[in-house]
């Protein structure tokens, strides 16, 4: 799913390719797509878009007569800047979204088609779209504890959940944890003061570092390769992978859809956490050290 640094690179290009321009229209490809009724989407059409905005993982487009279309993308949606006219590929267009300088195709690579697409009017309609985490850049550590302590949770559950951090999720909480040197199932409630201030300087200085990656990736460019998985990241999506700090290999817990990374030397005091789908694999008997993994890996 794109997070803080990806829905960033997104709003600068829209900023810088058509902000101020008129949208002359909205092409749906999938009915599924547009969630809300009214107003209808024929009210934003051939009206200016006065700017760009993020709103926690969603993007939101500003639009003349205090309209808005509210764009959440999910886990496989994407935009890519096309040609004016560009008709969206059936299998997997969701949406064109044409201006006079081209147009914005959004695509959905799944058979799941979770990305969502709302109108709405007024600033108090569009505050209904708000999962109202706290935005790390404009709280400071008194704030960000508050947020971090307000409910009992595993710190990487934490940082995901919408209502409690904003922009945050899988793929930039793994490496937000390793930078802090904290174990993805610690809990929230249960770090000292030093630790809090080290997973919020952790946060800020991980989003900074890879907005600034991607904005040197993309330049002048459109960000038409989002994803959640980059070389120079540190754990996420590096299983059994050296870590670049110690150099052991990169673990994992695999849970539904998604999997949580992390270094058991670096954040866990050497401890493997249980991998439900491994644990079976290994019979149930569950090593405790990085050692003992892989022995029964290699027996």
């Amino acid at each position: 799913m794109p997070e803080y640094p990806d829905i960033t690179m997104y709003l600068e290009r829209l900023r810088a390719r058509v902000g101020g321009q008129v949208l002359r229209g909205v092409r749906l490809v999938s009915p599924f797509l547009l969630r809300s009724v009214d107003p209808p989407l024929r009210e934003v059409h051939s009206k200016r878009v006065l700017g760009f905005r993020r709103l926690g993982k969603r993007i939101v487009f500003e639009i003349e007569d205090d309209l808005f279309l509210v764009l959440h993308l999910m886990i496989a949606g994407r935009l890519r800047w096309k040609k004016p006219g560009t008709k969206p590929n059936r299998r997997v267009g969701l949406a064109g979204f044409d201006f006079d300088a081209g147009t914005l195709v959004l695509t959905e690579a799944s058979s799941k088609k979770r990305a969502s697409l709302y109108v709405v009017r007024g600033e108090e309609a569009l505050a209904a779209h708000d999962p109202g985490g706290l935005e790390v850049f404009e709280a400071d550590v008194a704030a960000f504890t508050e947020a971090l302590r307000a409910e009992r949770h595993t710190l990487k559950r934490s940082l995901t959940d919408p209502r409690l951090f904003s922009g945050i999720g899988n793929a930039y909480s793994d490496e937000i944890l390793h930078r802090a040197r904290l174990s993805p199932v610690q809990w929230s409630t249960n770090l000292s003061d030093e630790e809090v201030e080290r997973l919020f300087t952790a946060t800020r200085d991980v989003l900074v570092e890879w907005t600034y990656r991607l904005r040197a990736q993309v330049g002048d460019g459109f960000p038409d390769k989002v994803t959640a998985f980059h070389d120079e990241m540190a754990v996420h999506g590096r299983y059994r992978e050296p870590c670049p700090v110690c150099g052991d290999p990169v673990q994992r817990i695999v849970y539904a859809e998604n999997e949580t990374n992390y270094c058991a030397t670096c954040q866990t005091g050497g401890k493997l956490l249980r991998d439900r789908a491994l644990s079976q694999l290994l019979k149930k008997d569950w090593p405790k050290t990085l050692d003992e993994l892989e022995r029964r890996l290699q027996g």
